[in-house]
């Protein structure tokens, strides 16, 4: 009998090179570095360890490279119980994320595809919710959520790092969780709703989120955290929501877990590091 996973999860695999700084450099600018780090990440990876940790059975759908920095990713996978039979090995070095954070926890990214440029989730698994973002190949992101949607899943995109999308792959989303300049790329709110997504969750980072559907918007209010590192937080939000609508919870519901979760996140240093276990958002839920 075919398995059916809580969530599948189509998207990117880096190993991130993290540099702190006292600030962030402007243009054209060399600041000092008082500390650096190599640390699993990349959005996909991070979305599927949020949900594998937040209590979901997990596929990863992804490529990473013939080299040492895969063998790094595909431990994660492991350690998380995450199912890499989807995972393809490319010729292209695996995918990278330079990162600089700053003292107030502010970051700056840069990110080098690599093998993530190969991916087609051309084969998905069985699964309740489908999750992807935008650091994989366009024509992906569409079959993934093509697929996804026509085999009843519930379909959520991350439309993340921001770039312009149409029809084609908005078409088929349920929800979308974008953050404010991301929204605005994809048309705004009305938009995406008359395209058939039924809710639009529009993250505020420490604001909360606003959850927009054709009955109204309802604030989502944030948990107050003092954050150290906000790498990882939108991926863990995503990851830990899409665990919970596996689980059956309503979208206020799971919001309301996905910004603790998220919250969580911005308490400790690195992507993958930094995402809690569902025990240890279950203790912030009931503290608040």
């Amino acid at each position: 009998m075919t398995a059916v996973f809580d969530v599948c999860v189509v998207g990117s695999a880096n190993l991130d090179l993290v540099a702190t700084v006292a600030r962030l450099p402007g243009p054209g600018e060399t600041v000092p570095g008082t500390s650096y780090a190599e640390y699993p990440g990349g959005k996909g990876l991070n979305q599927a360890v949020a949900a594998a940790r937040a209590g979901a059975s997990v596929a990863f759908v992804g490529a990473v490279g013939a080299d040492a920095a895969a063998t790094t990713l595909l431990s994660v996978l492991a350690a998380d119980h995450i199912d890499p039979s989807y995972v393809g090995i490319a010729a292209l070095a695996t995918g990278r994320a330079l990162i600089g954070v700053a003292s107030s926890g502010e970051n700056s990214i840069i990110v080098v595809a690599g093998a993530n440029g190969t991916v087609t989730a051309d084969d998905l698994p069985a699964a309740r919710v489908v999750l992807t973002q935008l650091e994989v190949p366009l024509p992906a992101v569409a079959r993934a959520m093509a697929a996804g949607r026509r085999a009843g899943a519930i379909t959520v995109l991350n439309p993340a790092p921001a770039q312009p999308i149409g029809a084609e792959i908005l078409q088929w989303c349920d929800i979308v969780v974008p953050n404010e300049h991301e929204v605005e790329l994809l048309g705004g709110v009305a938009h995406l709703l008359a395209l058939g997504a039924r809710a639009v969750v529009v993250t505020l980072g420490a604001d909360g989120a606003d959850l927009h559907t054709a009955e109204g918007t309802t604030h989502v209010d944030a948990f107050a955290v003092t954050p150290l590192d906000t790498t990882g937080a939108g991926d863990t939000f995503s990851g830990a929501l899409c665990a919970r609508l596996a689980a059956g919870d309503d979208l206020p519901v799971a919001l309301r877990f996905a910004a603790a979760a998220g919250a969580l996140c911005t308490t400790r240093a690195g992507a993958v590091p930094s995402i809690p276990l569902r025990a240890e958002v279950e203790v912030l839920l009931n503290e608040a």
